[in-house]
Parts: C-alpha cells; structure tokens; sequence
C-alpha cells in the first residue's frame, strides 16, 4: 500500500494553499503543517487491520548541517487500513471505523455502539455525521457490486469471444483439411485412408472426416 503521487501532490498544494492566507512574501516560519488521512477499506491482506504514518525526515549525507525539526517536518501521511474483525489489532480506531464505515450494521445500531462502546455522546452534529457515513457505506458497497457486475460482464463478453475465435479456428481447420482429403483422392485416385496417413491426420480424429465425407 506505498504512498501514492497524489497523495504527496495534495499535500504540497495544501502548503502553497497557505499562501496570502497563512502568510505572506516570505515569512515561510507561518508555515502550518499540514496532515492527511486515509483510510483504506479493502486493502491487500498484509496490510489489514495497520495503522502506518509517513513523514519528513533528515539525513546527512555529507557533512554535519542540521536544521530544527520544526522547519522541516511540515507534513504528515496517515494510513488507515481496515479489515475486519478476523484479523490482527482489531480494535480502537481501527473496529470504530471498520463499524462506521461498514455495511453490516444498521445506522441505529452504529450510534448505539459508538454510545456504548466508545462514550459518544450522541448530539445532533455528530448524529447527521453517522447518517452521512452510512450513506457513504452503502454507496461505496453499491458502488463495489456494479463494478463487480462490470467486470463479471466484460469477462464473459471476452471469453464468449475467445470461445468464437477458437471454435472458428477449429472449423476453418477441418475445412482445410476436408478438403486436402477430397483433393488428393480426386487427383491420384488414392483411398481416403491412404490419403489421411499422408496428411498425418490422428486416427482419433479420421472417423470425423469419414462421416463428413459421405454427407
């Protein structure tokens, strides 16, 4: 789950973002420092149920130079991965989310655990915030079923088309190879088991052209 371009591109222009509005000309000490967080619902297996932060570090390479961590380390990556309760570290933030985000529970059922389990009060801002995040649940697993039905479709679509290619190779073969027989028996008067011994046809497969002949 490496850190992304576009992470580190968001990140660069929430700093220049501060521009006019954080500080001005070239007092770059007003610099905030600027976090971003991302939670990852299906990630691969090993990264299941992690918590990873990314962020500036030093490293003198030549010499001994060395510059206040404060001035330097103005941004920060969080990953967030999710990945259900059969797995590692399941719990705090990570089964909170994992809750929130989810399908499985009902919005009534994510507020009471949030109640119960996590002390949250329950007001009406923070009600609206787990009906917006159930929301986003059920449109990211509705979202997941139709690109699963795209991709089941477009594989079939692509099979059925190899399918065709290859049992129109196969007909065009036969063709071919009928043919070959009828012309070798016409023109030297040989039998037709003579002329598929020439044509190094499989004995499995003579019968085939045996019937298709008298047809």
């Amino acid at each position: 789950m490496p850190v992304g371009e576009e992470t580190t591109i968001s990140q660069s222009r929430m700093i220049s973002s501060q521009y006019g509005r954080v500080f001005t000309k070239s007092h770059y000490e007003k610099i905030k420092k600027v976090y971003s967080i991302w939670i990852c619902m299906n990630p691969r297996k090993e990264w299941q149920n992690t918590i990873t932060r990314y962020r500036l570090a030093e490293e003198q390479l030549v010499g001994k130079a060395k510059e206040e961590m404060k001035n330097y380390d103005l941004l920060s990556i969080i990953m967030l991965c999710l990945g259900g309760p059969n797995g590692e570290h399941y719990e705090g933030v990570i089964r909170m989310l994992d809750i929130l985000l989810g399908s499985e529970n009902s919005a009534a059922e994510k507020r009471k655990i949030l109640q119960d389990e996590y002390d949250i009060e329950m007001t009406r801002a923070i009600d609206q915030e787990v009906s917006v995040m159930c929301n986003l649940s059920e449109g990211v697993l509705a979202k997941g079923l139709e690109r699963g039905m795209a991709r089941g479709l477009e594989q079939g679509r692509a099979e059925g088309h190899a399918k065709g290619r290859a049992e129109g190779r196969a007909e065009g073969a036969t063709e071919n190879t009928l043919a070959s027989i009828k012309n070798l028996v016409k023109n030297l008067g040989i039998p037709v088991e003579k002329a598929m011994s020439i044509l190094e046809i499989p004995k499995a497969e003579r019968q085939k052209y045996l019937d298709l002949l008298k047809q």
